[in-house]
């Protein structure tokens, strides 16, 4: 019975009907791939090559329309009007380091002599009329030749005499700043001479007199300075005759700002007012 039941068994189990797959992995369900749909080599290699050439166009590509920044050709150096009289190639700005300075104005003027016709700054001219008045009360008399010039009046007392010398323009700026270049304008500036040496006036032989050692001791009592001294920071020409204003800020700013603008602008000094 047992050995019948055994064949019933082998012949339910033949070898073709067994494999030796490991059970655990044989109970796993099989699991079927769907068929998904795919892209072919040749359409993706079309993609690719396409969207390459699109990023390309829009990196490089720049609209026709948009408008071209066009550089200004540089602005030419200006330089001086000529003035009748005048030789075309001669240029007054840059001859001899001259200090520009503006024209002070009208209404700040105040006379320093009886007629009206010299003015100054108003603190300058009574700083002066104070100083003339003690100096006086010493026997020294200080007479006042020039005080302020307009650019106008510079401009005739350059080129006018300039034209009456024939001098070069050169040559006549070693004697007189040119117009726009004169402490004169400032209001602050004065020639001065000796009452009692008239001789003298806008020369060097003006440091003899007797106005020009009171000058050279009380002067700066009064806020005054002797613009062109010997061997002076400027390089100007010495001109005893010729002092200037430097009492408030003002006249200091003037002064200082000039020389300034002279150093980083303009070429070696030289000589100024006469």
């Amino acid at each position: 019975m047992m050995g019948k039941n055994n064949k019933q068994i082998k012949r339910k189990l033949r070898p073709e009907e067994s494999n030796d797959i490991p059970e655990v992995i044989r109970d796993r369900p099989s699991i079927k791939v769907a068929n998904r749909p795919g892209f072919s080599p040749l359409l993706l290699a079309s993609l690719t090559l396409g969207i390459l050439a699109l990023l390309s166009l829009l990196i490089f590509w720049r609209p026709s329309s948009q408008p071209v920044a066009i550089s200004s050709p540089p602005l030419p150096t200006p330089t001086s009007s000529a003035t009748p009289g005048e030789n075309p190639g001669e240029e007054v700005d840059n001859v001899l380091g001259h200090l520009p300075y503006a024209e002070a104005p009208q209404s700040e003027l105040k006379a320093i002599t009886p007629d009206g016709r010299l003015r100054m700054r108003t603190t300058a001219a009574n700083e002066f009329l104070q100083m003339q008045g003690d100096a006086r009360a010493e026997g020294v008399i200080l007479v006042p030749i020039s005080a302020f010039r307009s650019v106008q009046q510079q401009n005739q007392v350059f080129f006018g005499v300039k034209q009456q010398r024939n001098q070069q323009v050169r040559q006549r700026a070693e004697v007189s700043a040119p117009p726009g270049y004169s402490e004169h304008h400032t209001g602050y500036a004065i020639d001065i001479g000796d009452g009692r040496a008239p001789g003298t006036n806008l020369s060097q032989n003006f440091e003899t007199t007797a106005a020009y050692k009171w000058l050279k001791n009380h002067a700066a009592q009064y806020n005054f300075e002797n613009s062109f001294a010997r061997d002076n920071a400027q390089g100007v020409s010495y001109e005893p005759w010729h002092w200037r204003y430097v009492g408030d800020r003002q006249s200091l700013e003037t002064f200082f700002k000039a020389r300034s603008l002279n150093t980083s602008s303009q070429p070696a000094p030289a000589p100024s007012n006469p």
